[in-house]
């Protein structure tokens, strides 16, 4: 009696045809420079496809209007590194030092923070008219709202300054 077995071996395989150039063969993984055959390349280099572009995962600092790249400043990473000079604390933190536990910072913190010491000062030295408006009021009073609403989404604005 005889017994046959049947082995199945299950294995993995990239095919590297010219047919493509090795373009179609590896959509999912992002080797950059890597494909083709040198006859493709050279080809490509002396006939560049702007389709065939790639930027190698950079982040571009602009967009292109026809033939031209327009430069945006926003779009360019800024760094800020504070000087450290005369710093007298160590640069790091212990884990022996205990949590800090703060409450969610409110519009009302906020109008605490930057408007109820001046109100305070006015309505003492009676600098207040009739309807409670300063008779001298500060360049921040004098915004209307949509003023106020564009001044603080400029660019560069920090609320913490």
């Amino acid at each position: 009696m005889a017994v046959s077995r049947y082995s199945l071996e299950i294995c993995r395989g990239i095919s590297t045809t010219i047919v493509c150039h090795g373009k179609r063969n590896f959509r999912k993984f992002p080797l950059y420079n890597k494909r083709g055959t040198k006859l493709f390349k050279k080809e490509q280099s002396e006939n560049p496809d702007p389709d065939l572009f790639h930027d190698l995962g950079v982040r571009p600092t602009g967009y292109k209007r026809g033939d031209t790249f327009v430069e945006v400043p926003e779009m360019i990473p800024e760094l800020v590194v504070p000087d450290l000079t005369g710093f007298k604390l160590k640069p790091y933190v212990s884990y022996r030092v205990q949590d800090v536990i703060q409450s969610e910072f409110t519009p009302k913190d906020l109008f605490d923070a930057v408007y109820s010491e001046k109100i305070v000062n006015d309505f003492k030295n009676g600098k207040l008219d009739e309807s409670g408006e300063p008779l001298e009021p500060s360049p921040e009073e004098q915004l209307k709202p949509e003023e106020a609403f564009l001044q603080a989404r400029k660019t560069g604005t920090d609320i913490f300054q």
